[in-house]
């Protein structure tokens, strides 16, 4: 199977197009097994970027990404963040320290602000800009910021990414958020990008599914991936959902299906508020 699709990020660096998200891992001890299994699955595919917090499950889904990536640490962009409330400068350094604990690796690849909170974005940024020149992350981001949130980051501050909600149901990114990532060269990461399973039963993409022998939730994964410079890092917690979700790799939407789902989910005419999960 050919590797799958690569966004560039700012630094250079190719990640996959199509990672995976652990946002409720780890949090049911019955379930553990299965959550390694498929995170281990998803690399087998080439979705290397697992993305992660310690938000999640106060550190349980880092430990999940752990056991998962055991052996196997090179083959893999680890993204993890830092809650608002950790985000000044001895925060920071601190969280991260109990996120590569709990990873158990000795850098993170690309560590993001979760959200904006009453931390200044400079002293947030002077902290990662020093845990890169320590070694213990590779590169910073950012995640939920709108545009004015990004006008606001210290002069010359490049984040490798803005990791916002995004999908067929919330497509109030591409009214103005999009663009400017585009003008300043930096992928969207789309988090819940199937809504979290709420769209799958909807008619317009269950018509466009069948007429391309897949799943919607293949769609709604493809519609995301449409575009060049977004990444999509959808959860699965078992190896046939993760191979589900591989195969949208595969499905190459129409411009009739593009209208399709614009009637069904039409774009935004004006600025909305980003929207978080």
């Amino acid at each position: 199977m050919a590797d799958p699709r690569r966004v560039i990020l700012p630094c250079g660096v190719a990640v996959a197009a199509l990672g995976q998200g652990t946002w409720g891992m780890g949090e049911d001890p019955g379930r553990r097994a299965a959550e390694v299994s498929a995170l281990r699955a998803g690399l087998d595919l080439g979705m290397t970027l697992v993305d992660t917090a310690e938000m999640y499950g106060d550190g349980a889904a880092e430990e999940v990404v752990a056991e998962a990536v055991a052996g196997r640490r090179d083959e893999v962009f680890l993204v993890s963040k830092v809650l608002p409330s950790h985000a000044d400068a001895g925060g920071v350094a601190e969280a991260c320290r109990g996120s590569l604990r709990r990873l158990r690796t000795d850098r993170i690849d690309l560590y993001l602000l979760h959200w904006r909170g009453a931390v200044p974005l400079e002293e947030t940024v002077e902290a990662f800009e020093s845990l890169v020149r320590e070694g213990a992350i590779r590169s910073w981001g950012v995640s939920n910021l709108d545009v004015d949130d990004l006008a606001d980051l210290p002069p010359g501050a490049m984040p490798q990414t803005d990791q916002v909600l995004y999908n067929l149901s919330r497509r109030g990114p591409e009214y103005s958020l999009l663009p400017r990532c585009r003008e300043l060269s930096i992928p969207v990461m789309a988090y819940s990008p199937v809504e979290q399973g709420r769209l799958l039963g909807h008619t317009a993409l269950r018509e466009v599914a069948a007429a391309h022998g897949a799943t919607p939730a293949q769609i709604a994964l493809a519609w995301v991936l449409r575009h060049e410079d977004v990444i999509a890092i959808p959860k699965a917690s078992s190896r046939a959902h993760v191979e589900e979700n591989r195969a949208a790799l595969e499905v190459d939407l129409t411009a009739d299906d593009l209208a399709t789902l614009d009637r069904a989910f039409p774009p935004p005419g004006s600025k909305r508020p980003l929207e978080m999960l």
